[in-house]
């Protein structure tokens, strides 16, 4: 990338935060915070108990997404560090965007554990795969199907299902590639990927798939009674891919105005906000507190300086 590109990307980042900020400050100045105060308070603590739980049950998921990187790639890093490091890249991901805990986190700690940078990059990759190829099967499934409540406001019903089926079309394309020229290396930012077998696509599509069912899940969890879940299913995962082309921190902006646009009218600003609130508590700040203590962890137990591995 140019010097020019660099700059122009660095202002339009700059830009774009500029914005979010802007819009964060305009919604606290009309949100009736002792509303939401109140609204966290109600949460019981079988809601707590519930939230928690598919907290812990997407993380585990994370790991599987590394555990099978880690096959593809065919790296000899322990099952145990390799989790730990799961853990800590997502943790840091998902709250300082993925080139902090994607790439940096992950490179460190894959170095400290003896391996090179090629099979780091590779198993980075993959991992994105896994992500982004079940949020197509199921986005494609709950935008394509006419019997799933969409949010409105945004784009007519026709362009939700062409976009859709567009998902569903590149799902299926991955999976004919895989049946059909499994080891076959692709070009990925200079690195080369060989396709996974039909077998491991499958188990990609399946824990990615869960995954995002139980993001959508938890968000269900913490909004009040009056929505169904295929409703909030959709918006999370509009909101999850605006933050990601927005590349704000945790998503920021994104997921706020999602939810407000789509679910404001019905449930209310208070209501949304709370919810959203204790979400990125669950789901953010709690993961990535124990990932700091495990990040701690995996320093104090690096291994001897030796020459990386080449996986």
């Amino acid at each position: 990338m140019s010097a020019r590109r660099r700059l122009l990307l660095r202002l339009l980042t700059l830009a774009v935060l500029g914005v979010v900020a802007v819009l964060l400050l305009r919604l606290a100045r009309q949100t009736d915070w002792a509303a939401v105060a109140a609204a966290l308070r109600g949460y019981g603590a079988g809601t707590l108990a519930t939230a928690l739980a598919l907290v812990a049950a997407s993380y585990a998921l994370y790991c599987g997404y590394e555990l099978l990187a880690r096959r593809q790639v065919g790296h000899r890093v322990g099952t145990r560090r390799t989790v730990g490091i799961a853990l800590v890249s997502y943790a840091f991901s998902l709250n300082f965007g993925a080139l902090v805990g994607g790439g940096g986190m992950r490179l460190r700690l894959y170095r400290g554990a003896g391996l090179a940078g090629g099979p780091i990059a590779r198993v980075a990759l993959y991992a994105v795969t896994t992500n982004w190829i079940g949020y197509c099967l199921l986005a494609g499934m709950v935008l394509a199907s006419a019997r799933l409540p969409l949010p409105g406001g945004v784009a007519p019903e026709a362009a939700w299902r062409i976009l859709g089926a567009a998902m569903l079309l590149l799902v299926a394309a991955y999976l004919f590639a895989c049946a059909r020229w499994p080891g076959r290396p692709l070009r990925v930012r200079g690195h080369g990927l060989p396709l996974p077998t039909l077998r491991i696509a499958g188990w990609q599509l399946l824990l990615s798939t869960l995954n995002w069912a139980l993001i959508g899940a938890l968000m269900f969890v913490l909004l009040p009674d009056g929505v169904a879940y295929p409703r909030v299913l959709a918006v999370v995962l509009l909101a999850a891919v605006a933050g990601a082309l927005l590349h704000t921190p945790a998503g920021l902006g994104a997921w706020e105005s999602a939810f407000l646009l789509a679910l404001g009218g019905e449930l209310g600003r208070p209501a949304i906000i709370a919810a959203l609130l204790a979400w990125r508590g669950l789901y953010y700040v709690l993961p990535l507190a124990i990932a700091l203590v495990l990040y701690a962890t995996l320093e104090a137990r690096r291994p001897p300086r030796t020459a990386p591995r080449a996986g």
